[in-house]
C-alpha cells in the first residue's frame, strides 16, 4: 500500500539521537522535494557564514515524493552548504543506493543530518526509521566499504571525503554512483559520517501508477534522447563536444583533441563487458529493478575492479590532460571511484598543476599526456600529501585538494584553468557557444552543465543564436530542472518525457503541488515562462513553473545571503582570451549584456539580486531574513534588450 511521504528523519550526529518530523504541508506544496526541500530546510536552519565542516551545516539525502515509482533509475539528491563554493550546493546520483534509500526511508522525504559525530560512525535507515552506529570502516575507500555491507546500499566517503578534500564525492554502490559536484563528501567526512547503509528493498510500484511507469518508460525508449542513451550512453558527449567544436583540452588550452576517436564511445563499446542496469526481461514486473528502456553506463574491467565511466571521464580526464588511451583514461576514472574524488574537479585541478608546472609557478613533472603522473597526483590529493616518488612542490597536493582557486591563492598562476563560483568547469568550452558560459556563470552551485545545456543546442544553431534566445533557453531549463531535481527524476528521463513538469504524476499522488492550484486561475501567474509547450492559465503546469523560479529564487537569496552577487557570475579570464588554435575568447561586454538581459528575465537587479517585487510574485516575501540582500528595483527588460541591440 502506498503511503504519501510528509516526514523527514534528523540526524543529529552530536548527540547520537534520531527523530521523525512533519513536513509542513505548504513546503511540500512549494518545493516539492529533493532540491526544493533541500534548500528551504537550508535556508531556513543555517545561519550565513556557517562553516561548511563545522557541526551546524546540514547535510540532506532527499528523495522525491514518487521516488522508486517514476521511470527511469531512482536518483536522491545530496544537498549542503559547500566547502567548495561556500553556498548553496546540490548534487545528485542514481543507482542501487537511490532505489533502496527510497524503499528504506517509507514515508520520510528523506535524512536531514546535523551536528558532527565525535568517532567515525554510520546511519542505518530501514523501514522509514534511522539510527546511528560505530563504523570502523574509516580509511577503507568506496569499494571497500561497501563490500562491508553486501545486502544494502551503502554511500560513503572513500579517503578524500575523510580528509575534507573540497571536491569530495558522496559515492555509492562502491564506487559506481557519485553525488559529485561541489564535494558534499566534504561535508560529510567533517561530521565523520563514514556511510549511509539502506537496508529494505526498492519500494514495489502500487498498481495505479504501473501503468504510468510503464508507458513513460517505453515512450523513453522511443525518444531521441532515449536512442542516444541505450547507443552510447553520457560517454559519447566526448565525441559530440569533438565534433562541434567545444571540447577544451590540454587544460584549456585547444579546443578540440586529436586522439578522441581513441577515447570515445566506439572505445567504450569495444571494450565494455556490459551496461548497468536493465531489468531481467524473464523476471515477474514488480516494480523493482531498472527500466529495459533505460541502459546505464558501461562496465569496463580493469586490474583493480570493474570502473563504469561517465562523458565526464574521456572529456576531462582523457582530452583535458592530453591522454588518448581508453584503458589509463578508465584506470584514471577507476581511481576517482575509488577515493571519492569529483571526475571534473580532479581532472581540472591535476590540469593546473601540469599548465602550473610548465609555467614554472611551482615545481610539478607530470605533464599532458601522462597517465602515470596523472595517477600519482591524483592520490596525492586525495591523501594531502606527496608520495616520495612524485616530486612536487610539498604543499601542492594539499593546496589542490581545496580547489583550484586556493592552489591560486597560494602559489599564484591565476588564469590558467577555468572557475566559476571556485568550481571547476566542465570540458565544454564556452568560446565557441556564449550561451555556455551564461549557464555557467549563472548556476546556483558553481560551473555546471546541468542546470542548462546550451552545449547541447547552441553549437548546431550558430549563428542563428539571438542573446533573447540563449537567454530565454537558459532561464526555462533553469527552472523547469528545478521542478525535476526537485521530483528528483532520473535526469535524461525527465527531460524527455516530463514536459508538464511532473504534474500528472503528481495528480496521481494527490500531491499538493498540484491538489491546491487554483483552478480558476486566480491562484498561479501566467506570467511565468514554464519552459514547456504544455502550460495554460490555471493549470498545474503553471503552478509547477512558478514552483521552479521559486526554488531557483530561493537558491540565489542563500547565495546572496553568504555574499555572493553579479561579481560572481563574472565571465572567467581564461575564457576572455583565443584559445592556441585560434578560437576567439568571449567578448566580455557582449557577455555582460546578456547578464543584464538574464536579470531582466528574472525580475532581479543590476547586482544579480532578487527584489522585493519578484519575492512577492513567488511567495518568498515571508521565507526571506533581513541578513539577505536585495535589488531595489528590477533591470528593465526592454532597456536591457534596447543596450544589446
Amino acid at each position: 500500500m502506498r503511503r504519501p511521504r510528509t516526514h523527514v528523519l534528523r540526524v543529529d550526529l552530536s548527540a547520537g539521537e534520531t527523530a521523525r518530523e512533519r513536513v509542513p504541508r505548504d513546503w511540500r506544496r512549494d518545493y516539492v522535494g529533493g532540491k526544493g526541500l533541500g534548500a528551504r530546510y537550508l535556508y531556513e536552519e543555517l545561519s550565513p557564514g556557517a562553516d561548511p565542516t563545522g557541526p551546524a551545516n546540514r547535510l540532506a539525502f532527499f528523495v522525491g515524493p514518487l521516488a522508486g515509482y517514476l521511470p527511469g533509475e531512482t536518483r536522491y539528491a545530496a544537498v549542503t552548504k559547500s566547502l567548495l563554493t561556500g553556498g548553496f550546493l546540490d548534487s545528485y546520483a542514481g543507482g542501487e543506493f537511490a532505489d533502496r534509500l527510497a524503499g528504506s526511508l517509507d514515508d520520510c522525504l528523506g535524512l536531514l543530518v546535523t551536528g558532527a559525530a565525535g568517532r567515525p560512525v554510520r546511519i542505518e535507515v530501514e523501514g522509514g526509521r534511522a539510527r546511528v552506529e560505530p563504523s570502523d570502516a574509516w580509511g577503507d575507500d568506496a569499494a571497500e566499504t561497501a563490500e562491508r555491507f553486501p545486502d544494502a546500499g551503502v554511500a560513503c566517503v572513500g579517503p578524500a571525503g575523510e580528509r575534507e578534500a573540497a571536491y569530495a564525492t558522496v559515492a555509492s554502490d562502491g564506487g559506481d554512483h557519485h553525488a559529485g559536484r561541489g564535494g558534499a563528501g566534504a561535508v560529510m567526512g567533517a561530521k565523520r559520517l563514514k556511510a549511509v547503509v539502506a537496508r529494505d528493498p526498492p519500494p514495489t510500484v502500487p498498481d495505479d501508477l504501473a501503468a504510468l511507469r510503464d508507458r513513460d518508460a517505453a515512450a523513453y525508449g522511443r525518444d531521441p534522447t532515449g536512442e542516444w542513451q541505450a547507443a552510447g550512453e553520457t560517454v559519447e558527449t566526448v565525441d559530440y563536444a569533438d565534433e562541434v567544436g567545444i571540447l577544451a583540452a590540454e587544460g584549456w588550452t585547444e579546443t578540440g583533441f586529436d586522439g578522441v576517436d581513441d577515447i570515445g564511445v566506439e572505445a567504450a563499446l569495444e571494450r565494455a563487458t556490459g551496461r548497468e542496469g536493465g531489468r531481467d526481461p524473464e523476471a515477474s514486473d514488480d516494480g523493482e529493478g531498472a527500466d529495459p528502456a533505460v541502459p546505464g553506463g558501461f562496465r569496463i574491467d580493469t586490474p583493480d575492479g570493474e570502473v563504469v565511466p561517465r562523458g565526464a571521464a574521456p572529456i576531462t580526464l582523457g582530452a583535458g590532460l592530453g591522454i588518448d588511451d581508453f584503458d589509463r583514461v578508465v584506470d584514471l576514472c577507476g581511481v576517482c571511484d575509488r577515493l571519492g574524488l569529483d571526475v571534473i574537479g580532479a581532472g581540472n585541478a591535476v590540469a593546473w598543476a601540469v599548465r602550473a608546472g610548465e609555467a614554472e609557478v611551482i615545481d610539478c613533472p607530470v605533464s599532458f599526456g601522462d597517465p602515470d603522473g596523472a595517477e600519482r597526483l591524483l592520490a596525492a590529493i586525495a591523501a594531502r600529501e606527496a608520495p616520495a616518488d612524485l616530486d612536487v612542490d610539498p604543499d601542492l597536493p594539499d593546496a589542490l585538494a581545496d580547489g583550484i582557486d586556493a592552489a591560486v591563492e597560494r602559489f599564484g598562476g591565476a588564469d590558467l584553468v577555468p572557475t566559476v563560483k571556485s568550481m571547476a568547469l566542465p570540458g565544454f568550452d564556452p568560446r565557441a557557444a556564449v550561451g555556455v558560459a551564461l549557464a555557467y556563470a549563472t548556476s546556483d552551485r558553481g560551473a555546471c552543465h546541468r542546470r542548462a545545456r546550451p552545449q547541447d543546442s547552441e553549437p548546431l544553431a550558430r549563428p542563428d543564436r539571438s542573446p533573447a534566445d540563449r537567454v530565454r533557453d537558459v532561464v526555462g531549463e533553469q527552472n523547469a530542472r528545478s521542478v525535476l531535481w526537485s521530483l528528483v527524476v532520473d535526469d535524461f528521463v525527465g527531460e524527455a518525457v516530463g514536459t508538464d513538469l511532473g504534474a500528472e504524476w503528481l495528480a496521481a499522488v494527490d500531491h499538493p503541488a498540484v491538489a491546491d492550484v487554483d483552478r480558476d486561475g486566480d491562484g498561479t501567474d501566467a506570467g511565468v515562462d514554464s519552459g514547456t509547450d504544455a502550460a495554460t492559465p490555471g493549470d498545474p503546469v503553471d503552478a509547477l513553473a512558478a514552483t521552479g523560479e521559486r526554488i531557483w529564487t530561493l537558491t540565489r537569496l542563500f547565495n546572496a545571503r553568504e555574499g555572493f552577487d553579479r561579481a560572481d557570475d563574472a565571465l572567467p579570464a581564461p575564457l576572455r582570451t583565443a584559445a592556441a588554435d585560434g578560437t576567439p575568447g568571449v567578448d566580455v561586454e557582449a557577455f555582460d549584456r546578456l547578464l543584464d538581459r538574464y536579470y531582466a528575465a528574472r525580475g532581479w537587479g543590476d547586482r544579480g539580486l532578487p527584489t522585493p517585487e519578484t519575492l512577492d510574485r513567488l511567495g518568498l516575501a515571508d521565507v526571506v531574513d533581513d541578513a539577505t540582500p536585495l535589488d531595489e528595483r528590477p533591470i528593465d527588460p526592454a532597456a536591457a534588450a534596447e543596450s544589446d541591440d
